[in-house]
């Protein structure tokens, strides 16, 4: 398990060293709050693509350990906030999250089995302007496929620092 962990934070780091190659914007680092709580990572590809990962804990039916990586898609021209002078998109896309077996105290579905299951997040961030910082807030509808087939919502806010200039 730790060294799946291990492997999903250095694929981030690996696409972050060759986007920032690139001169493209870069990777944001932070934290999550809410199903799951933990690290969040945001890789810009371009102007309005990014590819999110997260490693954390799931604290819903058996608390467990729980990846996730997703494709967004940046609308910036659906809300407009002309007092404000950052930028605020609404943000779309679809992924992949495991939920690792824990426990075997019969209250979950994972008790015996990992959970891997297809991931559609929808959200709203704010990128500041003065500062390499962006907040968001997030709706995940999950589609359970292993072991079984079930349906569920993650949800949660968060913020991270940029360690390039994503302008």
């Amino acid at each position: 398990m730790k060294k799946l962990a291990a492997a999903a934070i250095a694929i981030c780091m690996a696409s972050a060293s060759y986007t920032h190659a690139q001169g493209k914007d870069g990777i944001g680092v932070g934290a999550i709050v809410g199903e799951p709580t933990g690290v969040s990572l945001k890789n810009w590809v371009d102007a309005n693509r990014a590819i999110d990962a997260g490693v954390a804990w799931s604290f819903s039916e058996n608390p467990s350990l729980h990846l996730h990586g997703d494709y967004l898609y940046h609308r910036f021209d659906v809300l407009s906030a002309p007092e404000l002078k950052g930028r605020l998109p609404l943000y779309f896309g679809f992924g992949a999250r495991m939920k690792f077996k824990e426990g075997n105290d019969g209250r979950g579905r994972n008790d015996h089995d990992a959970l891997l299951g297809v991931r559609v997040p929808l959200g709203i961030s704010y990128l500041f302007s003065d500062v390499p910082i962006d907040i968001f807030l997030e709706i995940v509808p999950v589609l359970d496929l292993v072991p079984d087939t079930d349906f569920s919502f993650n949800a949660a806010i968060g913020a991270r620092f940029y360690l390039s200039n994503r302008r």
